[in-house]
């Protein structure tokens, strides 16, 4: 998939300040749910808050050069004046949102700082009010922000490490919004200025594993026989820059000769596409185009989808000349961020309700909208019920283009030791929408009214903050 549209519609330096609050509602060509009412949302007193976290062990995950091998599930308490009690999860993944955070800390230590970051935003939100959780996290994320580089003594903290530590807040803002408001679907609690970038309802989105550096040809051939038709692959191999792109040319090598003949009926070109992530991994444009070259010599070029985040955030070279659609995830923090990457020429962006807020999901899946920029979702590892947060923006975000049907990753199945115990604490652990079949979740009537059981409550987790 070589042809990659214009993006000479820049954005300016001017729009960003747009973008950063409520972005105007567009008309499109898809009908948009109706709202639940059209009252103004109820302003809500945050009465009460708690926090608490269990650690869950994986499978080792190489990736940037390193490994995790555990993850953290954090969940957030937030009660209203009304005595409303909702409970938010987030997943942390310190490795992805700052990596010198991980390397300066054990990674448990690691963990511990972000959470610490989240306990502390909770502290903040005790006997405030909101009306909407956008308006909430915009109003919190720079405090919280100055309190994570404090924490961490990292004065150049990535502002997406904050942004994951705020991911439980967030969900737990948004049930309780959803609840003190009487919403009950995802479409209806999504603002209407943010719902045309939202407005799809796909019956089909594809599940995404990813495959952690090191991985053989085999066994994603082996993962190809089984029904999935695109499949992360992590390149950036640990070494020199030298080693790293042998490496990733020897692995491209190996990769197109087992499966580039694969056929699928969910692309325009009916063959299987390659969707790279080097986290980063590049230091120069050079290198990568060492590797496209490659690809060019035996013929998989055509088929590379996408490559994400090559170069590490500091290099702000214009990828637009590439010939292959490049994405931006861990660089576009904020909606902000995200107008730059467009700038510089990145055709997608990897949205990430469960590492970024949905609040700023929400923003930039706008944004990348109305500047025709696609967009899908990208996993940090999530637990099955984060999952379905991230498969309600999957399921809305317009397909992918040369596709017919909307892009999830989901990697957790993979990498978590206890991954069937994580399915039994979903409200829903048996639910059709739940299972991937040949590569796909398929969505039905009952998905869409249940919106995946995001607003169910979870007894496992709810029991976490058990009233004695």
């Amino acid at each position: 998939m070589s042809n990659v549209h214009d993006t000479s519609d820049r954005i300016s330096r001017r729009e960003f300040i747009r973008y950063s609050g409520a972005v105007t509602a567009l008309s499109v060509g898809h009908p948009l749910p109706a709202m639940a009412s059209s009252a103004s949302p109820k302003t809500i007193r945050i009465k009460q808050v708690d926090s608490s976290f269990e650690r869950e062990p994986l499978h080792q995950y190489r990736f940037k050069g390193s490994a995790i091998t555990e993850s953290w599930q954090t969940a957030a308490l937030l009660e209203s004046d009304s005595g409303i009690r909702k409970v938010g999860l987030g997943t942390q993944g310190v490795l992805w949102s700052d990596s010198t955070v991980f390397a300066a800390h054990s990674e448990r230590a690691g963990n511990a700082l972000m959470y610490a970051v989240s306990d502390r935003a909770l502290q903040m939100l005790r006997g405030t009010t909101f009306s909407n959780p956008v308006d909430l996290l915009d109003q919190i994320l720079p405090e919280v922000y100055t309190y994570a580089k404090k924490v961490t003594s990292n004065p150049d903290l990535r502002k997406t490490f904050a942004l994951n530590a705020l991911v439980c807040v967030d969900n737990a803002a948004w049930l309780l919004y959803a609840e003190e408001n009487k919403i009950s679907t995802f479409d209806d609690m999504i603002p209407a200025q943010y719902r045309p970038g939202l407005s799809h309802h796909h019956n089909k989105v594809a599940s995404i594993p990813s495959f952690s550096v090191g991985t053989t040809a085999d066994t994603i051939k082996a993962a190809a026989d089984q029904g999935y038709f695109i499949m992360k692959l992590k390149t950036g191999s640990a070494g020199t820059q030298q080693e790293m792109i042998e490496k990733d040319i020897a692995f491209l090598t190996a990769l197109h000769k087992a499966i580039g003949n694969y056929e699928t009926p969910y692309t325009q070109s009916g063959k299987i596409p390659y969707y790279f992530d080097a986290n980063g991994r590049y230091e120069k444009k050079e290198t990568l185009l060492r590797f496209l070259d490659h690809a060019r010599k035996i013929g998989a070029f055509d088929q590379i989808a996408v490559i994400e985040e090559p170069f590490p955030e500091h290099v702000e070279d214009y990828v637009g000349d590439l010939g292959v659609r490049v994405a931006a995830d861990e660089s576009a923090h904020t909606v902000e961020d995200a107008a730059r990457r467009i700038e510089l020429g990145y055709s997608a962006i990897a949205v990430k309700a469960i590492a970024k807020t949905l609040s700023m999901t929400m923003k930039i899946a706008q944004l990348a909208y109305e500047k025709n920029v696609p967009c899908f979702c990208a996993d940090l590892t999530v637990n099955p019920i984060l999952v379905e947060w991230n498969k309600n923006v999957a399921a809305r975000l317009p397909a992918f283009p040369g596709m017919s049907l909307g892009l999830q990753e989901t990697n957790g199945h993979q990498y978590y030791k206890n991954w069937d115990k994580l399915v039994q604490y979903h409200p829903y652990p048996t639910a059709s929408w739940t299972q991937m079949r040949k590569g796909v979740f398929e969505l039905n009537d009952d998905y869409y009214q249940r919106s995946g059981g995001i607003f169910a409550p979870s007894a496992h987790y709810v029991d976490l903050f058990k009233q004695t």
